[in-house]
């Protein structure tokens, strides 16, 4: 078993990945700044659920506090990092742009240089979709060059994923980036269009749906992303091609530890579709409020799984009325409605 730390523990997906890394009987420290983007009490919820496990221990701080964070780390003297903290929220990155560059890109610095300072066996670390910005080739492939980001929030992934590469490549540090398919599920941000939909629908609200609802997204359930995450920590650690060749199809650096790979359900879903679904589940109908594409939006993703599957074995397959039905089911339970 394997002592593994996690920033983002509080957060949504790294709940999610901490519980999982717990059941299989690793040891987990968490590290989350508690920051109030969105409701801090849901926050404090998932760090409790997890304390319930004697393997997890968790500290509190930001990423752009080096001081604090190298101390959390040197406790932990970590096998692993999964960096999973950050600003999230492509929106709000419209509104509060140097949020992101403090934490997505000092912070995701700050993580970096310690791993490089315990000699991590792998290092982790979450980017998104958004990076494939104005990309029209769809499905979206690790292969593709990533040079349009449309928001700072992808830029600042972006950024991270370059500023990997260079660590990798200068301290041989194996490094793994991947990127994110609108997730959604249980113990979600309130923030993201599910937990809104469902909240306005029950309150008889109209439900704000961009582009007039032509969008469609990878929706990929929490659960499944987790599982992915999960099977690279150990099944996939990337190594520097000895003679600087890479398999057609591989992310992999020629010259570098260095890979990002994609973890998405591999199927895009129309907006409207979504919308369905949801009300299928609440049995209720929405009221709609139709407006225009926001700035920095796209109107689809669609993730290439192929280079998970052939590293893992493994392609996420919750069908997305299922997942729907899951993640509903917990939000009567959780705000009890």
């Amino acid at each position: 078993m394997a002592r593994i730390f996690v920033t983002g523990t509080a957060g949504f997906i790294g709940y999610h990945l901490a519980r999982l890394l717990l059941d299989e009987g690793h040891t987990v420290h968490g590290y989350d700044g508690m920051t109030d983007y969105y409701d801090v009490t849901l926050k404090r919820r998932r760090h409790a659920m997890l304390a319930q496990s004697p393997a997890f221990t968790a500290a509190e701080g930001m990423l752009e506090d080096a001081a604090t964070l190298d101390a959390a780390v040197d406790a932990c003297a970590p096998q692993v990092i999964v960096h999973l903290a950050g600003q999230a929220g492509v929106r709000y990155s419209l509104e509060a742009p140097r949020a992101y560059l403090d934490a997505n890109v000092i912070g995701s610095f700050n993580v970096m240089e310690a791993a490089r300072r315990h000699r991590v066996d792998h290092l982790m670390m979450a980017s998104t979709s958004s990076v494939y910005g104005a990309n029209t080739e769809m499905p979206f492939a690790e292969t593709q060059r990533t040079v349009t980001p449309l928001t700072i929030y992808a830029a600042s992934k972006q950024a991270t994923e370059a500023m990997g590469h260079a660590y990798a490549h200068l301290h041989d540090l194996p490094t793994t980036l991947f990127r994110f398919f609108t997730v959604y599920g249980p113990w979600g941000r309130p923030d993201m269009a599910p937990i809104k939909f469902v909240r306005a629908i029950l309150a008889g609200d109209p439900i704000d749906v961009y582009n007039h609802g032509s969008m469609s997204r990878d929706f990929t359930y929490v659960t499944d992303l987790v599982r992915g995450i999960r099977l690279l920590v150990f099944d996939a650690i990337p190594r520097r091609p000895a003679d600087g060749i890479v398999p057609e199809g591989d992310s992999l650096s020629p010259v570098a530890p260095f890979r990002v790979v994609n973890i998405g359900n591999g199927h895009p879903e129309r907006l409207p579709d979504f919308i369905a679904a949801i009300e299928a589940a609440l049995d209720m109908t929405a009221l709609r409020h139709d407006m225009p594409m926001q700035p920095g939006d796209v109107p689809a993703t669609w993730a290439d799984g192929g280079l998970l599957e052939r590293l893992t074995g493994y392609r996420p397959q919750t069908d997305m009325r299922d997942g729907v039905r899951q993640f509903v089911a917990w939000y009567r339970d959780y705000y009890r409605v």
